[in-house]
């Protein structure tokens, strides 16, 4: 984003009109949840849920690609970046995951091959380069990184790289929402949906979610203007009593969304179940490639069938991706859990809860407690 448009969404007095908008809006509790760990991120960095009026509550969504990997894929990860003759490479994120015994970096230290890349293509390069290697890339994500994993591997089959494979952990938004909207313990009242997400996919995909649980869903960006935009839209209708799809980010997401990256998903990936971390099964809600390039696939190609997993008991993380806990309700939070000595995953993510809470926030016993 050009740097005067950023930072023009970041205006103090906007941001102030925005909030005394909200405030004049809002006559009772409502509780929303930002799908995206990124809007996490930025209400805790920029102080959001500390400017809104303590009627409004924020519930941490599931939107951290890197949180809701299993625990067995990493471990599947870590099993398959051991052995001697793989490169194993990922983004900076995922290394220090915590598995069932270490993360990516012991397996590094120990002498496996594991390396950063920004993208599926740079791996496609490096196993172009090393012919006697087997290449693996962890294809984790949401929607968004989706289309370029399926790109490499339609690159791969074109340029005829047969050492080249895919560890496949992709997770779909509208199942995970349905799933949290199903619970018995659901508090959700509206959803602010994740941009970036949506700039691939549209937003098609909610109307039905909406109309079926009467809730409001807003397309929302990541900067702090058009986080509170979402809100105040959010609870215009929880005021109102009414249940929409709106989109508040339309500089970036139309209706349809991307059609030609969606045609690429299609043609590469299939629709499965997935397994979220802390969180359970959810029908249909990932990922998994095609039996057409199943030559491609990480789990098909190495023996990863005799996983055993076990999360630490002290982490809560699973309570934190459903909504369910904020992380200063954990005993471990800011002790035995930091960055640098992670029991879960939200405490490793760029974009997870605990990470921002410990960023941002970790003094407050409570997001309320400096409200202006």
């Amino acid at each position: 984003m050009d740097t005067k448009l950023r930072y023009g969404f970041r205006d103090t007095k906007l941001v102030q009109a925005k909030v005394r908008q909200i405030q004049k809006l809002v006559t009772r509790p409502w509780a929303i949840m930002e799908i995206c760990g990124g809007q996490t991120h930025s209400i805790k960095k920029f102080g959001l849920d500390q400017l809104l009026p303590p009627e409004i509550e924020f519930i941490h969504g599931p939107g951290c690609p890197v949180c809701v990997t299993s625990l067995e894929l990493i471990d599947k990860a870590l099993q398959i970046a051991a052995l001697p003759n793989v490169i194993f490479t990922s983004y900076g994120d995922m290394l220090r995951v915590p598995g069932s015994k270490g993360d990516l970096f012991s397996v590094k230290a120990n002498g496996g091959d594991v390396r950063v890349v920004y993208s599926p293509l740079d791996s496609l390069k490096i196993a172009q380069e090393n012919p006697r290697k087997e290449v693996v890339f962890f294809a984790i994500g949401f929607e968004t990184t989706a289309p370029a994993n399926a790109m490499s591997v339609l690159q791969a089959e074109a340029m005829g790289i047969n050492n080249f494979s895919l560890l496949v952990s992709h997770v779909c938004v509208p199942p995970a929402m349905r799933a949290i909207l199903n619970s018995p313990s659901n508090r959700v009242q509206g959803f602010l949906a994740a941009g970036h997400v949506c700039t691939v996919m549209g937003y098609w995909e909610y109307i039905p979610i909406a109309e079926e649980y009467r809730v409001p869903i807003v397309v929302t960006g990541f900067e702090p203007l058009d986080i509170l935009e979402g809100v105040y839209r959010v609870v215009r209708q929880l005021e109102g009593g009414t249940h929409e799809v709106e989109n508040a980010y339309s500089r970036l997401v139309t209706y349809e969304g991307n059609q030609a990256a969606q045609k690429v998903i299609q043609q590469v990936f299939e629709v499965c179940d997935r397994k979220w971390r802390g969180i359970g099964t959810i029908p249909k809600s990932g990922w998994k490639l095609r039996d057409v390039y199943l030559k491609f696939d990480a789990e098909h190609r190495f023996d990863t069938h005799s996983i055993e997993t076990q999360e630490s008991p002290l982490c809560i993380a699973g309570l934190v991706l459903q909504g369910l806990k904020k992380p200063y309700e954990c005993s471990a939070f800011g002790t035995l859990c930091t960055p640098q000595n992670p029991l879960g995953a939200t405490m490793v993510s760029s974009e997870g809860a605990c990470a921002a809470y410990y960023l941002y926030s970790r003094n407050l016993e409570s997001p309320k407690m400096n409200h202006v």
